[in-house]
């Protein structure tokens, strides 16, 4: 499971007891602000995209959607999300659980602006009911980022 493969990443920093598992779903922003008992905008969603024939990921609040013109003008195409069983295939999480943490070789990883109004966010590790909860400055430590982008909008 891709859950497992995020614990055994975060062993590595021995963070992997900071993961927090559900009895309930987390698969949207909605479900996992609720698992949480946090705002909806502080759930760190990762958004899966195709960039020149390869899979990247965007990590934003849980409060923003793509603004095409800006995702156009950074990354040269339009916004294609990818499609459930691409996300699986190309990512190596399934959707509800994507997360930048673990992911398959090549797939690149960009912060988007709209994170940084936190001190901290809750991505998902990996599987439709965990999280865990990260500051800025880990997220940019363990998402393994290219860089931050500017490349939403508040929905």
């Amino acid at each position: 499971m891709a859950i497992d493969k995020v614990r055994e990443y975060f062993r590595k920093y021995g963070m992997e007891d900071r993961i927090q598992e559900f009895e309930v779903s987390s698969a949207t922003v909605a479900l996992a602000a609720q698992a949480l008992g946090c705002e909806p905008q502080r759930i760190a969603k990762t958004l899966s995209f195709m960039v020149e024939g390869k899979a990247i990921l965007v990590v934003a609040a849980g409060d923003v959607k793509i603004d095409n013109a800006k995702y156009k003008k950074k990354f040269g195409t339009k916004a294609k999300m990818l499609s459930p069983d691409k996300v699986t295939l190309l990512v190596g999480h399934a959707v509800g659980g994507v997360c930048p943490f673990a992911v398959n070789q090549g797939v690149k990883v960009y912060l988007d602006e709209s994170i940084k109004r936190f001190e901290t966010v809750f991505p998902a590790c990996g599987s439709s009911n965990s999280a865990i909860e990260l500051t800025i400055e880990e997220m940019e430590r363990y998402a393994d980022e290219e860089g931050w982008v500017d490349v939403c909008k508040l929905a």
